[in-house]
């Protein structure tokens, strides 16, 4: 059975600012703890095609994959892929964005499937990214949130 999770969270901010802030894929690496750099490779309308590179794990082996990200804003939609997929035999990705009473919602959707010789299986690669993501979603929340609390302060205080 390949793998598959979603997570989602409320960001107590407006749509635009959470699409904004998560769509900025160069500024990934100050939103995310888990990415040391991000470097785009190409543009061509909505797609962006990127490397993503994270900080060494706990063996010191840093992870890098090359991924393709679609945004479709009008839909409030994100679909990405791996392009590398190093150990996964797929890897699709949907973020979905909706305006809910106090803010927000945003929801990842992730469909994989592991390569027969990876490291690990699909239901330990299953727990692996449920648990991180709802670490890097409650801190993308918290910079997302910080951020407007600061704009809307300095909007008052210029008035």
């Amino acid at each position: 059975m390949p793998g598959h999770t979603e997570n989602e969270i409320t960001v107590a901010a407006p749509l635009d600012l959470v699409w904004e802030v998560t769509n900025d894929i160069e500024h990934w690496p100050q939103l995310f703890s888990e990415y040391a750099s991000v470097e785009v490779l190409s543009r061509e309308g909505n797609t962006t095609t990127f490397r993503l590179t994270m900080h060494p794990d706990e063996n010191g082996t840093v992870w890098s994959w090359v991924s393709e990200r679609t945004t479709d804003r009008k839909g409030r939609k994100v679909r990405a892929r791996r392009v590398e997929t190093g150990p996964f035999q797929h890897m699709d990705i949907l973020w979905e964005y909706s305006e809910v009473p106090g803010g927000t919602r945003m929801h990842w959707t992730q469909d994989f499937a592991m390569k027969p010789d990876a490291p690990v299986d699909d239901d330990w690669m299953t727990d692996n990214i449920n648990r991180n993501s709802r670490v890097q979603m409650e801190l993308i929340r918290d910079k997302i949130e910080q951020r407007d609390r600061e704009s809307r302060s300095a909007s008052v205080t210029a008035n």
